[in-house]
């Protein structure tokens, strides 16, 4: 399943040249994984209350094409793999035609409030689970 969520880039989101500063593609990630979470019925909050933790372990970007101020992008988001205590998203952002802009990934470790790394549940594999195609 890939989601897509629209985005249009703020003034602050720009440097100096007026296109999208670099790290600021990462929060365009954190976006799409959170609209991800939602389309799926659940939200961040949610895990957390279950006494899950999904914080980022390994990102990677690969820029292909400028964004700008006021650009329209879309956020693709999809999970690529689900395995004991990780779960990995993949991303493309694109503009408004279509041209790809950034792909990325997150990798995410289950913990508990402790910081312990634990399996993910049962119930959060069988809502997260990539489309088998």
């Amino acid at each position: 399943m890939v989601i897509s969520t629209p985005y249009r880039v703020i003034y602050g989101d720009t440097d100096q040249m007026g296109i999208v500063y670099y790290a600021n593609y990462l929060r365009l990630f954190e976006l799409g994984r959170n609209e991800y979470m939602r389309a799926v019925g659940l939200t961040y909050r949610e895990v957390e209350e279950r006494g899950l933790m999904l914080p980022v372990t390994h990102a990677a970007c690969k820029y292909r094409k400028s964004a700008r101020y006021d650009d329209l992008v879309h956020v693709q988001t999809r999970i690529t793999s689900i395995r004991g205590a990780r779960v990995h998203f993949a991303y493309e952002i694109r503009n408004e035609a279509g041209e790809l802009l950034v792909e990325g990934s997150t990798e995410h470790a289950s913990v508990d409030r402790s910081g312990r790394v634990v399996r993910l549940t049962p119930e959060l594999v069988k809502a997260l689970e990539p489309e088998q195609t």
